[in-house]
């Protein structure tokens, strides 16, 4: 028996006047994204935006339903738009933030497992990384190089028959 271990580098950042003009207009554009969010069970709002190496920005939210198994993050919402509108562009950055209904998101929200699984996909079918900027309204955030670093030991296209 081998002890293995897995790590990876991301970035904190407490200033956002810290981050590039591009970053930061990309989080302020998942914030919009976020406000058009349909959460009206869980009113947990969550937005994303990218920008794609082309330079385009597309955005998405997540879309609750009162049968739960039927809605769908923001993050793979976003990714079926890029699918649709650019097919084959890699996403260069994807910001996300969440709004609460009671207060101001102050920490850094993280995607879900299957959204993990869906930017692993998405990234190896275009072959670049997707860079996250992951965020609340208010607070620190956290910015990861590749979406892949989040997953580890991912199931790929590979692993089936």
């Amino acid at each position: 028996m081998k002890k293995e271990q897995y790590q990876f580098d991301y970035y904190r950042v407490s200033d956002r006047t810290e981050l590039p003009p591009e970053d930061l207009s990309l989080l302020i554009a998942a914030n919009k994204a976020a406000q058009e969010a349909y959460a009206i069970y869980s009113n947990f709002k969550v937005g994303a935006a990218a920008r794609l190496v082309n330079g385009e920005i597309i955005l998405g939210s997540n879309q609750e339903n009162a049968s739960y198994p039927v809605g769908v993050c923001a993050e793979r919402v976003l990714l079926g738009n890029a699918a649709v509108q650019f097919p084959g562009i890699a996403i260069e950055t994807l910001a996300i933030t969440y709004l609460l209904m009671d207060r101001k998101s102050d920490s850094p929200v993280s995607p879900c497992g299957m959204c993990r699984q869906a930017l692993s996909e998405f990234e190896s079918r275009v072959n670049h990384p997707i860079r996250l900027i992951l965020a609340g309204e208010v607070g620190d955030l956290l910015i990861v190089n590749a979406s892949i670093d989040l997953l580890p030991f991912v199931f790929q296209r590979q692993h089936l028959p």
